[in-house]
């Protein structure tokens, strides 16, 4: 069992929170038993950006049993390996999408670590995708909005086509983990016509122009969950 399905079988809400900017974010999350938080490295876009000092600091103060991923746009076996060093994360998030070679590359590299790889869904295209970073051994695929070819990795606060993401779900042997576009108001609908494993929210949490964690909002998404 990977650890992201250990965090759902001990209790633990499936859901990621991600675009974490503080102590107090990790702690607002963790109170309300979310499975993990996301701490994001550079990237050409999308909010959050941490410096890796301070996820180095964060990953610290993620409590045991919680995830604390690392979200990564290095594209090569070697850079994400140097992140990972120089931040202590014990799971990862691949923000760019990677060949399978790669991916196999970086798993044999980073066995002890949790890997979920991207998939961005823009069409059918994105089931063989997922399938095959699954077949290479990401721990997870997480689908979400972005538009790689423009250095959009994430955060877009966009929903994709949830049919093709449900498609993903039914094929692959992993959990999957569904970004783009997630609100309190959409969630539900989100989790009952997809069944993926987990949801993961950044920007649907965040109100208002200092993008700040709310916990109501986080209470609202919960909520809305069967």
């Amino acid at each position: 069992m990977d650890r992201w399905s250990r965090a759902i079988a001990a209790g633990r809400r499936p859901i990621k929170v991600c675009c974490i900017r503080d102590a107090e974010e990790i702690r607002v999350a963790a109170d309300r038993g979310v499975a993990a938080v996301g701490l994001v490295g550079p990237m050409p876009s999308g909010p959050g950006v941490l410096s890796d000092e301070a996820i180095t600091e964060l990953v610290r103060r993620v409590p045991d049993g919680m995830l604390g991923v690392l979200l990564t746009s290095e594209r090569t076996v070697a850079g994400v390996v140097a992140h990972r060093r120089r931040t202590g994360a014990d799971a990862i998030q691949l923000t760019a999408p990677l060949p399978p070679s790669v991916l196999a590359a970086l798993r044999a590299a980073l066995p002890e670590v949790w890997l979920a790889a991207v998939v961005h869904v823009a069409d059918d295209t994105a089931v063989e995708r997922a399938r095959a970073a699954a077949q290479v051994g990401a721990d997870a695929v997480l689908l979400d909005s972005g538009r790689p070819a423009s250095q959009e990795l994430g955060g877009t606060g966009r929903v994709h086509d949830w049919a093709v993401s449900r498609r993903v779900v039914k094929t692959v042997s992993v959990p999957v983990i569904l970004a783009g576009g997630l609100r309190s108001d959409n969630a539900r609908e989100a989790w009952t016509r997809v069944e993926p494993a987990g949801l993961d929210v950044c920007t649907g949490l965040r109100p208002g122009s200092t993008r700040a964690l709310d916990a109501s909002h986080l209470e609202r998404f919960l909520a809305a969950l069967p």
